[in-house]
């Protein structure tokens, strides 16, 4: 089956163009503690995307007009390197769609990060993406969760997430690029893993409520799988000591 003009297949004999089941994830492979410099940080390969993430802080609060005597401010800033993508959003520098996901990335971690312990301080979240591939949105928000983790932020919940879509008239989990640049619909989610509340919702294209809350049930059980993966990344780099090289 293909695209909704007809022009991309994006299902073959029930199965997706790069052999997956509609809930398989991509193969995920996700570091911790890859700069040496960040007080927190993680590398994630996600299909075909690579994102680095450095968190900074609490640290002093810069403007100091910005501080607030009763939590630390949450700040994020998401970029895609001009190599990333051939893709005209690739250019270097911000740009419209950087403001826009670095906005959607702190307002995420604004919700689970106990900021009330750090008054008068930020949080600084960059993320960097090397190579895009589909849902850079989702692999950041996912390495962004564990760089807080490993530089000792304390959050209410871990977080993960993932898009569900629509491509070939079937709902398939976690979009390639093909799928979400020629799919139906694409609805990126972030979830917190012990209350399953979610974070994040947006929405490209049009759904049925019947297929909102399908897609939202795939999401869930997505996440959970890479909760799994970003729980299991973080254990075994305490376990072997963090002054090991991290390789990447």
């Amino acid at each position: 089956m293909s695209d909704s003009k007809g022009t991309v297949p994006l299902m073959i004999n029930g199965k997706r163009t790069d052999g997956r089941e509609v809930e398989d994830l991509r193969n995920l492979r996700i570091e911790v503690g890859i700069i040496p410099e960040a007080d927190g940080s993680a590398y994630v390969e996600w299909g075909g995307n690579k994102i680095v993430c450095g968190v900074y802080g609490p640290r002093e609060c810069i403007p100091r007009h910005d501080a607030s005597p009763y939590h630390s401010i949450v700040k994020c800033r998401y970029m895609m390197s001009p190599f990333a993508s051939l893709e005209e959003h690739s250019r270097s520098g911000p740009s419209r769609r950087s403001t826009e996901l670095s906005k959607v990335i702190r307002e995420v971690f604004e919700n689970v990060v106990i900021a009330e312990k750090f008054p008068n301080t930020q949080i600084d979240i960059y993320i960097d993406v090397l190579q895009a591939d589909g849902g850079t949105r989702t692999a950041s928000i996912t390495a962004a969760t564990v760089a807080l983790a490993n530089a000792g932020i304390p959050m209410k919940d871990m977080v993960a997430s993932v898009a569900v879509g629509k491509a070939g008239d079937t709902l398939v989990l976690d979009l390639n690029k093909a799928e979400d640049n020629f799919g139906q619909s694409d609805m990126p989610m972030a979830m917190s893993q012990k209350d399953k509340k979610l974070l994040l919702l947006q929405m490209d294209g049009l759904l049925t409520k019947e297929e909102v809350i399908e897609m939202v049930g795939m999401a869930e059980r997505g996440c959970e799988k890479v909760n799994a993966i970003q729980t299991s990344a973080l254990k075994r780099f305490y376990e072997k000591g963090e002054d090991e090289t991290v390789k990447w």
